[in-house]
């Protein structure tokens, strides 16, 4: 149950609206916890039904207008809670990798063209994770928010270094096997 937490982090972060959420994740929180926009709004309003966050009182009533959440002091406790609680790593379960150990039985047809697509996938977001270090983490900045940020963005680097080398590994491997 962690899209609660990552909404609370993210308005933790910044007080935001709902749309502001809901691209503050497209941003930076998709990479690792992908929600769509019902789902954002649908947690908010459960988040605020439980007293973990209020919508901000807005300057001028107006009918329509987009409410800013922030977080109440139940809400970062939740937060503190779900951050300090012990969790077990979640099994691997890879669509890709079904694939591969079913081609074993029925075939390969089609899929090296697939493994080209994802390695490519993989490449393009690995630059993306890699300029947004540059732009964002030069030498220096390591105050401790920084750094915990830099750890989560490195695991996405080391995420996509992986499955780059590992891809150009299968395709290569593929180009190796005996036509069946």
């Amino acid at each position: 149950m962690s899209l609660p937490h990552a909404i609370l982090t993210a308005l933790l972060e910044k007080p935001s609206s709902g749309l502001e959420l809901t691209r503050r994740f497209d941003r930076s929180i998709g990479y690792f916890w992908s929600a769509t926009h019902q789902q954002i709004y649908r947690e908010l309003g459960r988040l605020e039904a439980e007293g973990h966050i209020r919508a901000l009182p807005a300057e001028q009533p107006a009918r329509g207008q987009r409410k800013s959440y922030e977080v109440l002091p139940a809400g970062r406790a939740e937060l503190a809670r779900w951050t300090a609680a012990a969790q077990d790593p979640k099994p691997q379960r890879d669509t890709l990798l079904l694939r591969l150990r079913a081609a074993a039985v029925v075939g390969t047809a089609g899929l090296e063209a697939d493994l080209r697509r994802h390695l490519e996938l993989h490449r393009r977001q690995l630059a993306e994770y890699e300029e947004i270090e540059r732009r964002d983490f030069p030498p220096g900045k390591d105050a401790p928010e920084d750094r915990l940020r830099h750890l989560v963005l490195r695991a996405g680097i080391d995420l996509e270094s992986f499955w780059t080398r590992w891809l150009d590994q299968a395709v290569r491997e593929f180009g190796e096997l005996p036509e069946r």
